[in-house]
């Protein structure tokens, strides 16, 4: 059967860094992201009997290595499950620019795990199909189940497995993302592999438990402020643990950090509720409202990069078969 799913990238709010399990990509520690929408990945896959080998097409190139291994254990994750042995044919596409901070790779693997876990006839939960997305990327499994979202720690599937966190609408509805773009490229895997080995991480496990106890109770009462200063300082917080790393991983660009200053000028003397957060890249998302999200737009594309506007996206889902990349 071919099915086709959609998911949204995520943003990092209290963000994972370093991983347990390389093999079954469990963090340390939990996280909470928001899925961004319009930007999108869409996956079409077909378990075929005749296929002789697995084919991944991603943005129309052919993936091998190490891209094609990260697809490898989510489609043999859904293959045990299903319990078959055909060979997939698997296509993907994103409408954003992927590899500079956006999140590709969580909703790659959020549209992956829910096409091809449909594909193979599996009725499964979103949290269920979360812990098949996880093994391709620990964010892939927030974008699975969307929106406001948080993935627990643990040592196995049932413990390991996204959530929603229920927010009201003055937050869910009103919150806009400024996508300032900063085209350069990032690779994460090295950062979360040697993440444990950095003089400052386990204050920082130490320092998450409390943060993300916090973020949820701003999100709760729809206090924003309080809830997007959390993320603006958590990103500090990730940034100075991946750079006093072996490798003194520095992702932020010039750019970057004229994009820093200006959010906080906007905030400290025109009083503007925006709040800037990074993940691992030099990208950097704005959190505003609706009614200041041109004004914020403006002063980042004034630092001389492309902006979007982004809201809050749903789950993965599956799509029509009018939409199927092939």
């Amino acid at each position: 059967m071919k099915a086709t799913a959609q998911a949204h990238p995520i943003q990092g709010l209290v963000k994972y860094h370093g991983m347990r399990d390389e093999t079954l990509r469990l963090p340390y520690h939990d996280s909470i992201s928001v899925c961004t929408a319009p930007s999108r990945t869409v996956t079409t896959a077909e378990f075929e009997p005749d296929r002789a080998a697995d084919r991944y097409v991603v943005d129309g190139e052919v993936l091998e290595g190490r891209g094609a291994e990260r697809i490898d254990a989510v489609v043999d994750r859904v293959r045990d499950l299903a319990d078959i042995d055909h060979r997939v044919r698997f296509e993907s596409e994103n409408s954003f620019r992927t590899n500079i901070g956006f999140g590709s790779s969580s909703s790659g693997f959020a549209a992956a795990a829910m096409a091809l876990t449909a594909a193979a006839g599996l009725e499964l939960s979103r949290p269920e199909v979360s812990t098949i997305a996880r093994r391709g990327s620990s964010s892939a499994a927030r974008a699975v189940t969307g929106a406001f979202s948080h993935l627990r720690t643990g040592l196995n599937d049932r413990d390991c497995r996204s959530e929603r966190i229920d927010v009201p609408e003055s937050i869910a509805d009103d919150l806009r993302i400024v996508a300032g773009l900063v085209p350069a490229y990032k690779e994460t895997e090295q950062a979360h592999a040697e993440a444990a080995e950095s003089h400052m991480f386990e204050a920082r496990t130490a320092h998450v438990t409390g943060q993300i106890a916090e973020l949820r109770d701003a999100l709760y009462e729809g206090d924003f402020d309080r809830a997007f200063e959390l993320a603006e300082h958590d990103s500090l917080s990730l940034a100075a643990t991946t750079m006093t790393g072996p490798a003194g991983w520095v992702y932020w660009q010039p750019r970057t950090i004229e994009i820093f200053n200006a959010v906080r000028q906007l905030r400290e003397d025109e009083g503007v509720p925006a709040y800037f957060s990074v993940d691992t890249g030099a990208s950097v998302y704005v959190n505003t409202t609706t009614e200041h999200a041109e004004t914020v737009a403006d002063a980042v594309a004034d630092c001389g990069v492309e902006t979007e506007i982004w809201r809050v996206g749903g789950p993965a889902r599956i799509l029509g078969g009018d939409e199927a990349l092939f």
